[in-house]
């Protein structure tokens, strides 16, 4: 009978740091601002108009930075491969040597680090990407990550945003709304907060109370500053 070992590893790990971004930031950032104008304005519709406004920029504003932090990284490793390869050809005993470094931190005997560099040398993409991961620690990027990026924090952000709001929509005043909020946002704030410590690793209980808190303690202070504005 054989044990099978079962190695359990976090998949799509940018994709979920994306919806992470996208989503902490959509949930508090307009509960702040609903709680803020309930303390100072009469009406839902104040709260609703600017609340789709901020969402509306605030996905935009968001979506943009995680394309030019995809765009950056993408740019980034290219600089770097195009550097690589040029150095292979430049100075390739300099390159064989640095090989053989990454193959002595693991322990190898000198002529198997020798072996390994003359043999990785002749294959001159595989040698240039054997540098780019194990000198630089640089993994390829996904050519559409940029894109993807944008597009899933965008996303994450307007739903997140949307779940504080949508208690204005259905309420009669701003008070009555942002109590409403309250519960639908801090439980969605719980929840999201378990799932985000639990798939990044963390001690979830723990991090949900940290997320609930974070979005509570900020929303609390918008409110009683328009109060205290007020």
């Amino acid at each position: 009978m054989h044990d099978h070992h079962q190695e359990e590893h976090l998949g799509s790990s940018e994709f979920i740091t994306d919806i992470v971004i996208g989503m902490s930031d959509g949930l508090t950032v307009p509960f702040a601002l609903a709680a803020g104008l309930s303390g100072a304005v009469s009406t839902n519709d104040i709260v609703v108009t600017a609340g789709i406004a901020e969402i509306v920029a605030g996905s935009i504003a968001m979506g943009l930075g995680g394309y030019l932090a995809g765009r950056t990284e993408i740019e980034h490793y290219d600089s770097e491969l195009k550097r690589e390869y040029d150095e292979v050809e430049r100075v390739p005993e300099r390159e064989k040597q640095e090989v053989k470094e990454v193959f002595a931190e693991y322990g190898l005997s000198p002529h198997l680090q020798d072996e390994i560099a003359e043999e990785l040398s002749k294959n001159k993409e595989k040698w240039v990407n054997f540098m780019m991961k194990f000198e630089l620690g640089l993994e390829k990027p996904d050519p559409n990550r940029a894109t993807k990026s944008a597009i899933t924090i965008g996303v994450a952000y307007i739903i997140g945003g949307l779940i504080p709001l949508s208690p204005y929509f259905f309420t009669s005043n701003p008070i009555s709304g942002l109590q409403y909020s309250c519960i639908a946002t801090l439980v969605c704030l719980f929840v999201f907060g378990y799932f985000k410590s639990k798939v990044t690793g963390q001690p979830p209980v723990f991090g949900a109370f940290k997320v609930t808190a974070i979005g509570a303690v900020a929303a609390a202070a918008a409110f009683f500053v328009a109060k205290l504005l007020e």
